[in-house]
């Protein structure tokens, strides 16, 4: 089943792909409130009407409470790494356990939207993912395509503080094009639990990038688990794959080679996510406006402020 949220004669509805247009649910539920109930109670739903797919717009298909971004391809990590900090190989702590960041829940973008960057920003990326929806009990509703924007220059200078990515990643994630149910994603489930879905990149018609998600290092039912260790995952909470390797974003590309080759993405650049299985999500390149500079940090010797405080 895939699942919808979208814009149609002026309202926001949520519905089911079909065919080639969206059925759509009966008494408007949220997107929240689907998710909530499981996968039974989606199939289960009755629908007002079908519209054509020429008169919606798609939206992002949830705007999530959290979104957990996952780091599971070890050749991305040893890619990204060169390239972002000039390290060479993957830490050793990568093997322990499924690490994550926490990146913003309000800026959410969808099919089709603008992404704007940080008008300072000229190491401009995309990064391909798949995110998994945490339904009930930390089971696993669904999935759709995550794009992790990143400025590669802000975040680089950011995390030599060893703190982080922040403002290298908060301006804008892509979600969509809509949520796949996990039971439709079952065929594709190899022996050792992973899905063996095609994942290819591509900026302005040309493939950059492409590898197989069941190349990760642990599974979605792996990494939700391990985010509720004494935490809370709820329904609705995203929990982004990580980068795919192989080209799944410019810095992998970069580090390997060297330079930055390809090129940074630019205003007016269009990239386009494809997973198998799910469909594919659009998006193209602009600029924030420009922000005014921060003051300089105040530099001061602790324990000479301290004495001067005692006296």
């Amino acid at each position: 089943m895939r699942i919808a949220r979208f814009r149609h004669a002026g309202e926001i509805k949520t519905g089911q792909i079909h065919h080639h247009g969206v059925r759509v649910f009966a008494g408007s539920p949220s997107i929240g409130s689907i998710i909530a109930g499981g996968i039974a109670e989606a199939h289960r739903r009755e629908f007002a009407q079908t519209v054509p797919m020429e008169e919606v717009q798609l939206l992002a298909p949830l705007q999530p409470s959290s979104i957990r971004d996952f780091v599971a391809f070890e050749e991305h990590v040893e890619g990204v790494r060169r390239s972002v900090d000039g390290s060479a190989g993957v830490p050793d702590a990568w093997y322990d356990a499924p690490t994550f960041y926490f990146t913003n829940p309000h800026a959410i973008y969808g099919p089709g939207d603008d992404i704007p960057f940080p008008a300072i920003s000229v190491a401009r990326d995309f990064e391909l993912e798949v995110a998994a929806i945490a339904g009930p009990d930390r089971s696993i509703f669904g999935y759709t395509i995550f794009n992790d924007w990143s400025a590669r220059d802000l975040q680089s200078r950011e995390m030599q503080v060893r703190l982080g990515p922040a403002k290298g990643k908060d301006f804008a994630s892509s979600l969509g094009p809509w949520i796949v149910t996990s039971d439709e994603l079952e065929p594709y489930r190899d022996a050792d639990g992973f899905l063996d879905l095609w994942c290819t990149a591509a900026v302005n018609g040309v493939e950059v990038g492409r590898d197989l998600l069941s190349n990760m290092g642990w599974t979605f039912e792996t990494m939700i688990a391990y985010a509720g260790r004494d935490s809370l995952v709820e329904p609705g909470d995203v929990l982004g794959s990580g980068t795919v390797g192989n080209g799944g974003c410019l810095a992998e590309l970069w580090g390997r080679n060297g330079t930055q080759d390809p090129p940074p993405l630019t205003d007016g650049d269009v990239v386009t996510l494809t997973v198998e299985g799910i469909g594919s999500l659009t998006n193209r390149i602009t600029s924030a406006a420009e922000n005014a500079g921060i003051p300089r940090v105040r530099r001061r010797d602790p324990a000479q402020a301290r004495a001067e405080r005692q006296s």
